[in-house]
């Protein structure tokens, strides 16, 4: 009895050994690739966000801790993941490259990158993960909506339910004011963060 225990033990062992190995081959293969996918993504959605610039570069002070809580602190519950500076062909920075995770959203959280120029004009934004619900919320994706963004400076932006009649008013996707909402929240995080840290390209 005891020795059968012991045998069915050791196969046992052995094959978690064998299977480790293996997942372990596999990570190596495919990870190189996927990086690249996943670094080609968010390249194009940087520069979607941000046409002008010639290169990116890692904002070297973020830090993520101190960025939740100023974020939070004026009443957002997004998550600013990342900065970019973005420079010119020169190495002039115009501006940022801020990639933020909207926790607010219907279905998901919604993660995208937006592009902030020095004065504080917003460029737009670019999506790189959503799973809201097709011909609803999946409408944040679409031009109508993301172009209400583009080439705004404001302090903050607004969702309204009818023709906007100011500049930070945003018209929400009709059946979908939540995610509206989400992304327009996940805006103001990053102009939150832009203004209290990045001081409007002084750093």
């Amino acid at each position: 009895m005891n020795k059968k225990i012991v045998h069915d033990a050791l196969v046992l062992f052995a094959f978690t050994v064998v299977l480790g190995l293996l997942l372990g081959v596999v990570y190596g293969i495919t990870k190189d690739p996927i990086d690249k996918v996943n670094y080609e993504k968010t390249q194009a959605a940087y520069q979607q966000v941000f046409a002008d610039a010639a290169s990116f570069e890692a904002y070297a002070d973020f830090d993520a801790d101190a960025a939740q809580a100023v974020v939070t602190e004026n009443g957002y519950a997004d998550e600013i993941e990342d900065v970019q500076v973005a420079k010119d062909a020169s190495g002039n920075a115009i501006g940022y490259v801020l990639t933020v995770t909207a926790k607010d959203a219907s279905q998901s959280t919604i993660t995208f990158s937006v592009g902030i120029q020095n004065d504080g004009t917003v460029n737009g934004y670019s999506i790189t993960s959503i799973a809201e619900t097709p011909g609803l919320g999946m409408k944040a994706q679409e031009e109508e909506f993301y172009s209400q963004f583009e080439g705004k400076n404001v302090e903050t932006f607004t969702v309204v339910k009818s023709a906007p009649t100011a500049d930070n008013e945003i018209e929400s996707i009709s059946g979908s004011t939540i995610t509206s909402r989400a992304m327009a929240n996940g805006v103001n995080a990053c102009l939150v963060y832009f203004r209290n840290v990045l001081a409007g390209g002084t750093n």
